[in-house]
């Protein structure tokens, strides 16, 4: 007699809730999260574009279920490549909620790889005052501050050759400064040779002094040969640093 009696509790409770349910609208499928989930978990980009953006762009759409929706949204178009498109949706959510260090994060992976540097690492920057332990945003933050400090000391160069172009005499020097292409290739013909020059130093000072005469004798004929028809004063170059790369690696 009990089991019955439950059972006709249970089929009672059942029909209030199919009534409920048939008397209550459908839901809005714009507002629905579950097709954006699954969508997001299949990794169907053009569908978490279709029905993320629904969700997204609802006004009934909740705070928190917009916030997920434009994060898969992004997700999907970086992994298309649309970076401006993702850029703008991340930009959204840390409007409705600035205390994302993981989209920060984020965020400053793709200005990184737009090529905007200091908004990358305006964003990394942001991420760590955020958390200060987030592993991604710390090595995103030192590697690009690395790159940073790098092309300064190479702008701190570029087109500029290894010698003092203020006190040069000889026309093929004064044509070398007169072009930043042939500058940067007489500082690294110079570079590369210092290194070859060291280093063989160090297992026979002899063989040091015969690679140096070598890079002498180079400049010698560079001066000599400079402003002849047949002459090719950047292929000259070139070929000289080429040698020089070549030992170096032996």
């Amino acid at each position: 007699m009990r089991y019955v009696i439950i059972a006709l509790v249970l089929c009672a409770a059942l029909s209030r809730a199919a009534f409920a349910a048939a008397a209550e609208p459908a839901t809005d499928p714009q507002v629905d999260p579950v097709p954006c989930a699954a969508a997001a978990a299949a990794g169907d980009d053009d569908k978490v574009i279709a029905v993320c953006g629904a969700l997204v762009d609802s006004e009934k759409t909740p705070a928190p279920d917009r916030i997920k929706a434009l994060i898969a949204r992004a997700s999907a178009f970086a992994r298309k490549d649309q970076i401006d498109r993702a850029i703008s949706d991340y930009d959204t959510v840390l409007r409705l909620d600035p205390k994302l260090a993981d989209i920060f994060n984020a965020r400053g992976e793709l200005w990184r790889k737009k090529g905007d540097r200091p908004k990358a690492l305006a964003d990394f920057g942001a991420a760590i005052k955020l958390d200060p332990n987030h592993p991604s945003a710390r090595g995103n933050y030192k590697s690009l501050a690395q790159e940073l400090e790098r092309l300064g000391a190479l702008m701190a160069v570029y087109g500029k050759p290894s010698f003092n172009c203020a006190t040069v005499r000889r026309a093929v020097e004064k044509a070398i400064c007169a072009s930043p292409e042939l500058a940067n290739l007489d500082r690294e013909i110079n570079a590369a040779n210092t290194k070859v020059v060291r280093e063989a130093t160090a297992d026979s000072p002899r063989a040091g002094r015969e690679l140096q005469r070598q890079q002498e004798d180079f400049i010698a004929r560079r001066a000599a040969a400079f402003g002849r028809p047949d002459y090719d004063l950047q292929k000259a170059m070139r070929e000289r640093l080429d040698h020089l790369l070549e030992v170096e690696r032996y």
